[in-house]
């Protein structure tokens, strides 16, 4: 059986619905909670993709028994009264957002956030989008470049609980960013003033997240997005390529992964007698623990003791009200065609269909 939709009126005037996705989060900085969310993260075979068998044992033999109780203290660091920052940071980001697009379009466009892993989930966040009447549905995946592991699996959960319903609604998708003019304004932006606040250091430092080197030689266009992405920052502000570097942070397991690392450069440069570093990570639209505890605290302490003398990190875009217009404007453009025709008479039934729903269609 399919699941329906009890609240469907035939006749209604269909709804636009936005899938705002992140990564997701535990439910709670505690042991348990991430070892739950661990195990739904860690089992994608997008984010590993090595055989199932031999994962299974490594997985639940070795790192589901010490890894959870470890970063279990790295997030109760960063903890808020909101949850995580990347949840509290993504429900903002959707409540501006949400705001924007009811001031352009009213109630015709509706937004739910939903996490790939852990609550709420893409799952819950679709089934209200349909309870709210969204017959057609944009999913935007919160990250600037395209990773299978990231964007990749957001289509995947999508997929999978679309096809336990009756009315599959029409799907599109904003696969990447990474080049979008408005977004790399926005990182620009943030750059310059911080820049203007506490002045410029001598190295600006672009850390993206890191991904096994076998996944970008499989095709996968993380790698390049990712250096287009950081080329037009650059331009945008018109650096010099001695002015910055770009890595690639979070490297996890014995797999050969892209370089260079970010922790090595941080300590590199600092050898190099570099004393000032400024650190942006521009494919993270949200504040998480692999910025404000890796990059922040963690690879901060690897640069001032490989002899750094000033480290600042300038923090994502979060719902800064310049991002929140670029994503409106990046939501207006993929849902134009479906605004265009959005007339109430595209999907009202007629009187004469009630009335003849026992007999023949009259028309």
């Amino acid at each position: 059986m399919f699941i329906g939709n009890p609240s469907y009126q035939h006749g209604s005037q269909a709804k636009i619905g936005v899938l705002l996705s992140n990564l997701g989060t535990p439910d709670a900085p505690t042991k348990q909670a991430l070892r739950r969310y661990l195990k739904e993260f860690l089992w994608d075979k997008r984010v590993i993709e090595i055989s199932r068998w031999k994962w299974w044992l490594i997985l639940n033999v070795f790192i589901l028994n010490t890894r959870p109780a470890r970063v279990a203290k790295v997030f109760k660091s960063i903890w808020t009264e909101q949850g995580s920052p990347l949840l509290a940071i993504s429900n903002r980001q959707a409540k501006s957002l949400s705001q924007e697009l009811e001031k352009k379009f009213g109630s015709q466009v509706v937004l739910e956030v939903g996490m790939r892993y852990g609550n709420p989930s893409i799952a819950s966040a679709l089934q209200n989008l349909r309870d709210r009447g969204a017959e057609r549905i944009l999913v935007l995946p919160m990250y600037g470049q395209y990773f299978a592991g990231t964007a990749g699996t957001t289509f995947d959960a999508v997929a999978d609980e679309l096809k336990k319903w009756r009315q599959v609604p029409e799907i599109n998708t904003i696969m990447q960013f990474h080049d979008h003019p408005l977004y790399i304004e926005c990182l620009a932006k943030s750059i310059s003033e911080h820049w203007a606040k506490n002045g410029r250091a001598e190295k600006l430092l672009m850390s993206f997240h890191g991904i096994p080197k076998s996944y970008l030689f499989a095709g996968d266009p993380y790698f390049c997005h990712c250096h287009k992405t950081a080329r037009l920052i650059a331009e945008k502000l018109k650096l010099k390529e001695s002015d910055y570097v770009v890595s690639f942070q979070s490297v996890f397991g014995k797999e050969e992964w892209i370089k260079p690392a970010t922790d090595k450069t941080f300590i590199a440069l600092a050898k190099q007698g570099i004393n000032s570093v400024d650190a942006i990570c521009p494919g993270f639209l949200a504040d998480c623990l692999e910025t404000l505890e890796e990059i922040e605290e963690e690879n901060k302490e690897y640069f001032l003791k490989a002899g750094g003398k000033k480290f600042s990190y300038i923090h994502a875009l979060n719902d800064r009200s310049d991002f929140i217009q670029a994503l409106t404007q990046i939501v207006e453009e993929r849902i134009q065609p479906w605004l265009s025709k959005a007339n109430a008479e595209d999907y009202k039934c007629s009187a004469k269909h009630y009335q003849n729903i026992n007999n023949k269609c009259p028309q």
